[in-house]
């Protein structure tokens, strides 16, 4: 079966990106104790995998429309795979870095390149949910980062951990290489690079793509940056709660976030086929409830730590629908390119969140078991201005531009 062969490979991949992606918020008290981290350190080294991602993200754009995902993908996972091993043997901040920055570079193609697969082989107006099942094999991955994860480390240390996933991706790696099918236009004459990257400069001249742009990457990155992270602290500082029931809230919320991607992507497809309501409009729904919800968590949340986290993790999936919209507006030559630079835009925004989260919870004297609350006030109120920055500027750009077409 077609689907098959083309999901399956595709959402083991994702899954082992997003294990990585998460995987620093359950060992974070491990590495704080056996290498001395500050909360500052801490979010460099959790947030540098978002930077080597971002930074291949326009490359990447380009390898995916010339070679095709199956070839790109395969090929970097390779480096995530040489990262993990080189995490797990570091013994300094500076080794641990360099093994995420690989990581993040191996990785970097997980997203994008199913994201290109689909386009190439499914209609547009399948997107929405096609795309939310492979957010569900992401969540998966987050899913084994958290209550999984906290048990195997009854029976190895996170080093073991990182030498057994080099190892799984690998074999993610041989999978996506002997199941994928090679691009189905293959017989069309590639186009240079040349015009490949005038074509990526029409993309960043469209007012279309910057009308979301800034709130999507706002948003995702804000959720990566929690979700990723700062969320299971938060429960333990703001909260109260033990590090077992912080990591049973934290599946709880990856739960709900497979819920979202999956419930999402099929009401934007549904409402997209019979009342031809666009998905980028369901997205800014979603983000904005987002928002409301963060602001809570400026004075301790909504009361119930598990509520909070289950409309955190739902809403939080809210911007990954802007991908399927610009799938429907852009040109499928273009499309890799696309959604390669709004992932550049959400990966920056994300390295610069994780990583400031933590210089603003150091401004605060730590406690014995952690960071003030009033820090996270702070940082918390940071995330909702930006967010609500990015909403102003989707209002008022929307109505500025209303009237013109992508310029391709």
């Amino acid at each position: 079966m077609l689907f098959a062969r083309i999901y399956f490979p595709l959402a083991l991949g994702y899954a082992i990106s997003y294990f990585y992606r998460n995987a620093n918020a359950i060992i974070e008290g491990d590495l704080v104790q056996e290498l001395g981290l500050g909360p500052a350190d801490l979010g460099l080294l959790t947030s540098v995998y978002f930077i080597s991602f971002a930074v291949f993200q326009l490359p990447l754009g380009v390898l995916l429309d010339r070679y095709g995902p199956r070839r790109t993908e395969s090929i970097l996972l390779l480096f995530a795979a040489l990262g993990a091993v080189l995490f797990a043997q570091a013994e300094s901040l500076s080794g641990l870095i360099v093994g995420r920055l690989l990581i993040g570079l191996g990785v970097s193609a997980c997203l994008m390149a199913a994201f290109k697969a689909y386009v190439l082989w499914f209609s547009s107006e399948r997107l929405p949910m096609i795309n939310g099942l492979q957010m569900v094999a992401g969540g998966l991955g987050a899913l084994g980062a958290t209550i999984p994860l906290q048990n195997a480390l009854s029976y190895t240390d996170w080093r073991g951990v990182f030498m057994g996933l080099a190892f799984i991706t690998v074999f993610a790696s041989i999978c996506i290489w002997v199941f994928l099918p090679e691009n189905q236009r293959i017989d069309e004459k590639i186009p240079t690079l040349k015009l490949q990257f005038k074509e990526m400069g029409q993309v960043l001249q469209s007012r279309i793509f910057w009308e979301i742009a800034p709130l999507a990457a706002i948003s995702s990155g804000t959720n990566m940056a929690i979700h990723g992270l700062w969320i299971k602290p938060w429960l333990r500082d703001v909260a109260g709660l033990s590090a077992v029931n912080s990591a049973q809230l934290l599946f709880a919320m990856t739960l709900t976030l497979i819920g979202g991607f999956l419930t999402l992507g099929i009401i934007a497809e549904r409402l997209s086929q019979f009342f031809d309501v666009r998905p980028i409009s369901i997205s800014v729904f979603g983000m904005t409830i987002y928002l409301f919800v963060q602001s809570t968590m400026i004075y301790g949340g909504i009361g119930s730590p598990l509520i909070l986290v289950i409309l955190l993790g739902f809403f939080g999936t809210a911007s990954i629908l802007v991908y399927a919209g610009y799938a429907q507006i852009f040109p499928k030559n273009l499309s890799g390119r696309v959604s390669t630079i709004l992932n550049l835009l959400v990966f920056i925004v994300a390295f610069l969140l994780q990583w400031g989260i933590g210089a603003i919870l150091e401004m605060w004297p730590a406690t014995d078991n952690g960071y003030e609350p009033e820090s996270y006030q702070a940082a918390i109120g940071v995330l909702v201005l930006l967010q609500a920055t990015g909403l102003i500027w989707y209002l008022f750009s929307k109505k500025l531009f209303r009237k013109q077409s992508v310029l391709i």
